[in-house]
């Protein structure tokens, strides 16, 4: 799954919007990615978009309380994980808001402990879908190793 939202972002980056689902299945299956990935892939995105649907208050977005982990949260997200999103919280890359949806949609993995190179992957994607742009830096930073592209 994670490869297919890596694809995504690589081939839609600079667009407005990627195509309706059947057609973006059809371009990911003729790039070579297994069905059950595209799929997994395209219902993690419905789900970040659903977001938009139930948005959070908007209360937290000025908040400046400490966020506590409950313990699913601790099991499924890594020491690394919780870490780095201290981090870009701390830097002011992220919102309390933007916290919270990233913590929401690593814990909608299916029965997966979130490491680092998976949670920068999610950070990519919803940064992506809530702001439009990634900062090069943070870009280099959160694309996988490997795969690190100059994006123009």
């Amino acid at each position: 799954m994670f490869e297919v939202l890596v694809y995504l972002f690589e081939n839609y980056y600079h667009t407005e919007s990627y195509p309706d689902n059947d057609t973006l299945s059809r371009k990911l299956s003729a790039a070579g990615f297994e069905n059950d990935d595209i799929s997994e892939a395209l219902d993690w995105l419905g789900g970040l978009a659903r977001h938009t649907e139930h948005p959070l208050p908007d209360s937290l977005e000025s908040s400046r309380s400490q966020r506590a982990f409950i313990s699913g949260e601790v099991a499924k997200l890594t020491t690394e994980s919780r870490g780095f999103l201290a981090f870009l919280e701390s830097a002011g890359i992220l919102t309390p808001v933007l916290r919270e949806m990233i913590i929401e949609r690593a814990m909608a993995l299916d029965g997966e402990v979130v490491g680092l190179e998976k949670f920068k992957v999610i950070v990519l994607m919803v940064l992506w879908t809530r702001r439009g742009s990634v900062d090069t830096l943070i870009l280099d930073e959160l694309l996988p190793d490997g795969e690190k592209r100059q994006m123009h």
